[in-house]
């Protein structure tokens, strides 16, 4: 390996860190505004369901706008749309700090969400630009780890700073964050102009995509569980605060710490996790990913002892991570020329299904108790599971799936 190719992949190792660095962001200030529902609601003096609308608020934004987002990278280019989005983020969510109702929230939230979504599945782009498909498990795991890093700190240190710098203070703290993050970025604006390039094409040529990416049946089985499997996940996650400060009677100190546990495994264990998909195949380990998923809601349901409750919302996280990486390892090898529109389509089908989870579980909680909603959704993935076995069996060896 001669010195310019060692400077390249060094060069590429940093952009990598880099974009695992503005998720983290992304995905720390997604996941930071649920445990603070119950805070939120004696605020403004609401419901604890009414302030939970602000969790849909801005993840179906999010996810509806990331379609957009991907067409245009692939038209203009990945760089100038990643740093509007960046830009929009850091601003939007600094605003939010000025609301003074919950539909101000919520409002600041739409917007956000809107304004955020050119970064992550951009970010995921670059790597099936920057990495072949058979060493794309690890830099995904990169990625996908920084999102569980994300969710974890979010979860938690949102929950545990909330007493002591508001949360205003919080939001104001992350979109200042996010400008540095920008920053950080800046010096790799050429290396990832150069990894991609523009699309041209009508919108004859765009509904076509997306009529071949859905035409295969691996395309079709992958965004659909994509799709089923967020709205599991953030169904339960985005009521965790609320539920144990419901049956264990927790505050935000003993809620964030609670939950510590969520995105844990992502964060350390994310590129291993991709390593093994790499070696062993995504068919694999994804049945084990949902089983664990369908395990941890079903563990939920009892009056499971208090020390035993977190290691729970451990092994929901591992769940996460042992599938929506695995997914969107797929969706990498299907977006031939347009990767911006196969990673947009997936991350669109990943926070629509959050938004309408945390909605769904919301509603079922409006009639029901969380005993029943656990079930509904551990029903659900645990059928997820057992199809995995039979849909994604020919992802078992991954030189075998281009």
């Amino acid at each position: 390996m001669n010195s310019a190719t060692i400077t390249v992949e060094r060069q590429r190792e940093a952009l990598l860190r880099m974009l695992a660095a503005a998720t983290f962001i992304i995905f720390f200030q997604a996941f930071m505004v649920a445990p603070i529902i119950p805070q939120l609601a004696s605020t403004f003096a609401v419901s604890p369901h009414q302030a939970g609308f602000i969790v849909p608020a801005y993840l179906i934004p999010y996810g509806v706008a990331t379609l957009a987002y991907g067409l245009l990278a692939d038209r203009i280019g990945v760089w100038r749309i990643m740093a509007a989005s960046l830009c929009a983020f850091s601003l939007l969510t600094a605003l939010t700090a000025t609301a003074q109702s919950i539909e101000q929230v919520a409002f600041w939230r739409l917007l956000t969400g809107l304004g955020a979504s050119g970064v992550v599945p951009l970010a995921l782009v670059l790597v099936g630009r920057l990495f072949p498909y058979e060493r794309r498990g690890r830099p995904l795991g990169w990625l996908f780890g920084a999102m569980a890093g994300g969710m974890a700190f979010g979860s938690t240190v949102g929950a545990v700073l909330e007493p002591y710098l508001g949360w205003r203070g919080i939001f104001i703290g992350v979109g200042i964050a996010g400008i540095a993050t920008l920053a950080v970025l800046l010096p790799y604006q050429r290396l990832i102009a150069g990894a991609t390039q523009a699309v041209q094409g009508g919108w004859k040529a765009l509904f076509q995509a997306y009529r071949s990416l859905f035409a295969s049946a691996r395309g079709r089985r992958t965004y659909l569980f994509v799709f089923v499997n967020s709205i599991f996940h953030s169904g339960v996650f985005t009521w965790l605060g609320l539920y144990f400060e419901q049956r264990y009677s927790l505050g935000p100190v003993g809620i964030g710490l609670a939950l510590l546990g969520y995105g844990v495994p992502g964060f350390l264990f994310g590129p291993l996790i991709g390593h093994a998909a790499d070696r062993f195949g995504r068919g694999r380990l994804l049945p084990l990913g949902l089983g664990l998923g369908a395990l941890a809601a079903a563990a939920l349901i009892p009056n499971t002892p208090l020390l035993v409750a977190p290691l729970v919302v451990t092994v929901l996280s591992l769940g996460y991570d042992m599938t929506q990486p695995l997914f969107a390892g797929i969706v990498t090898s299907l977006g031939g020329q347009r990767p911006g529109q196969a990673m947009g389509l997936n991350v669109f089908m990943l926070f629509t299904g959050f938004g309408l989870g945390s909605l769904f579980f919301g509603e079922v909680l409006r009639f029901l108790d969380f005993g029943t909603a656990l079930t509904l959704f551990g029903v659900v993935e645990a059928v997820l599971c057992v199809l995995s076995f039979w849909l994604f069996r020919s992802e078992l060896a991954v030189t075998r799936t281009q």
